[in-house]
């Protein structure tokens, strides 16, 4: 019996007039509230013109508004003993804030201020290009972190979903305020918002924040961002490195796929953890790679499954060969001992997530957004413990039926075409 996810918190809903989402957990036991404003955009939801602009404006954000400057942000978040941050992601942007429950109308205030009165100062922004660009170029010199943007460009070929979050220096040096007034115009509005808070709030109070801080905002029709269509293929980037980072990926489900607990089963099993195929074979029996990893990336629409790794020259084509004899022999003989490991980890990562507030926000911002609606934990569960051997081993042949996608930096001598690949992995 689950009896650890049916104590759900209770969870109040309301939305505004003009069709923002307002939803708060009440966590008795916590001292602390964390508030956060969740936008349904995020960097495929940017034309071609605009790529990386969703990431400048999250950086812009803390930068001064009508009423404070950028060090009064810092201030007033610091002065009750609070923290606040903010992120960009392929399909969201998020802000929040952690205060002690009694500060929550502080932390509130200071989202809604800086997310509808940003003054975007021209010289402030030129400064924040030149921190953007120093990121870029961060990633650019971290083979590990760039082999993956390839990765997903080549997934994605020319589509939104595809492009790297930062953007290049070319668009990030074009960005202006007028593109960043009508990107927030278009983007930033009630109906792709929500207003969340967990720990010591109260659903009332929140409410009558978000109003005096959002109420104003008018509705507008939504725009939904184009669908991914997967592409596949090969990039090789040749340098002199130490080692060769791979990915080798194909399309994966969207987590509105009924078979998308399944697909991630399969992935988890296949390189999830220290017990995975993978890990034994590459790292503990044969000493190929640091790390490896398989992964499962699900989107609104679409979705990628793959594996990474990195290892020396030398190593290339023997890693290629066990990661591919691993992912074909997991589709024949995954059996039930691993079924029940599995399972069981991605009830422990449930659990842990939900227990903080600030994984309770996200759940609840990320469903209501993608949902509508709070999914309980319980549910969740029935579809993990409702899986079979032969629905997991079916999730990975249809899986590595789809055409790959083989992205690689560094010393690429042993490495196989992809054709290769795509047959080996149907053979």
């Amino acid at each position: 019996m689950n009896h650890h996810f049916v104590r759900e918190k209770r969870i109040d809903i309301t939305r505004l007039a003009n069709g923002l989402t307002v939803a708060t957990e009440q966590m008795p036991e916590i001292a602390t509230a964390t508030l956060g404003v969740w936008i349904g955009t995020g960097s495929r939801h940017e034309a071609p013109q605009e790529h990386g602009l969703s990431h400048l404006i999250e950086h812009m954000a803390f930068k001064g508004t009508e009423r404070r400057s950028a060090r009064r942000i810092a201030e007033d978040i610091e002065n009750v003993g609070g923290d606040i941050n903010a992120a960009t992601s392929v399909e969201y942007t998020s802000y929040s804030a952690r205060v002690l429950g009694e500060n929550a109308d502080v932390a509130l205030d200071v989202l809604g201020d800086i997310l509808t009165a940003s003054l975007f100062d021209p010289v402030e922004l030129a400064r924040e290009k030149g921190v953007i660009l120093q990121e870029y170029a961060a990633v650019e010199d971290t083979p590990d972190d760039l082999v993956y943007d390839a990765f997903m460009e080549t997934a994605f070929p020319g589509q939104p979903i595809g492009r790297p979050i930062l953007g290049t220096p070319d668009t990030i040096g074009s960005f202006d305020g007028e593109m960043i007034h009508a990107f927030l115009a278009r983007e930033y509005v009630p109906g792709k918002m929500v207003v969340a808070a967990a720990g010591d709030v109260d659903h009332g109070q929140i409410v009558a924040l978000a109003e005096r801080c959002f109420g104003a905002l008018s509705s507008v029709p939504l725009r939904e961002p184009k669908p991914g269509l997967y592409g596949g293929g090969e990039r090789r980037i040749q340098r002199k490195l130490e080692q060769a980072n791979i990915v080798l990926g194909l399309p994966g489900l969207s987590f509105k796929d009924p078979g998308y607990y399944a697909a991630h089963l399969f992935a988890h099993i296949l390189g999830g953890g220290l017990t995975s195929r993978l890990w034994h074979e590459v790292r503990e029996t044969r000493g190929l790679a640091y790390s490896i990893e398989a992964f499962h990336w699900p989107f609104s629409d679409c979705g990628l499954f793959g594996v990474g790794a990195g290892t020396a020259g030398k190593d290339v084509a023997e890693l290629m060969d066990v990661t591919l004899a691993c992912m074909r022999k997991a589709t024949e003989d995954i059996g039930e001992v691993e079924m029940t490991r599995a399972k069981a980890q991605m009830k422990v990562a449930l659990l842990t997530a939900l227990e903080t507030p600030g994984g309770r926000l996200e759940r609840i911002s990320r469903q209501l957004l993608s949902w509508g609606r709070i999914i309980p934990s319980d549910e969740i569960v029935q579809k993990v413990d409702a899986l079979t051997v032969d629905q997991v081993r079916e999730a990975g042949r249809n899986l590595l039926r789809g055409a790959p996608t083989l992205t690689a930096i560094g010393p690429l001598k042993g490495l196989p075409p992809v054709a290769e690949v795509a047959q080996a992995l149907r053979s």
